[in-house]
Parts: C-alpha cells; sequence; structure tokens
C-alpha cells in the first residue's frame, strides 16, 4: 500500500512537473492544485483497495468451492469485473 507520503510526493512532483513544462497554466495556488491532486489519488487508491479486498473475499469463496482453480487466474478475471462494474480502470 501506497503511503500518505508517497502520495504527496508524487502530486507535487506531478504538478510542478506540468507547471515547469507549461503543460499547465494554473489558476490557484500551486499548493491548492497539489491538496486537489492528493485528494484524487488518494481516492483512486482507496478504491483500487477496496476492489482488491472484494477480489480476494470472492477468490477465497470460489477456492473453498472447488480447489482446482486457477487462483491466479480467476482473481485477474474477477479484479477486472468488479473494476468495471464500478467504472474504475485499473
Amino acid at each position: 500500500m501506497i503511503t500518505d507520503a508517497q502520495i504527496d510526493a508524487l502530486a507535487t512532483h506531478l504538478v510542478q512537473g506540468l507547471i515547469a513544462r507549461g503543460s499547465i497554466k494554473p489558476k490557484v495556488s500551486e499548493k491548492d492544485l497539489i491538496a486537489c491532486v492528493v485528494e484524487l489519488m488518494s481516492l483512486n487508491f482507496e478504491t483500487e483497495a477496496k476492489i482488491d479486498d472484494e477480489t480476494d473475499r470472492m477468490v477465497a469463496e470460489y477456492a473453498r468451492q472447488d480447489p482446482r482453480l486457477d487462483v491466479t487466474l480467476l482473481r485477474g478475471k474477477i479484479r477486472q469485473r468488479l473494476a468495471e462494474k464500478k467504472g474504475f480502470t485499473l
């Protein structure tokens, strides 16, 4: 799992890089823009973690029902399907 400090560093690097390259011209302060990106990234990581938790729960349930299943393949398929249901891109 990624830490809050890592998310903050990544957001800072992203925003500063975009500003330095002239890719964006912010209409708010850099600090406010970074805070917004941190919030979006945090929500994204939380959503992905919830999908992973639900996937693990479902895979464990199916594996108990049929131990012959390829859990790696099953996990990938379930994870993708759950993400699609939530409109989330992995």
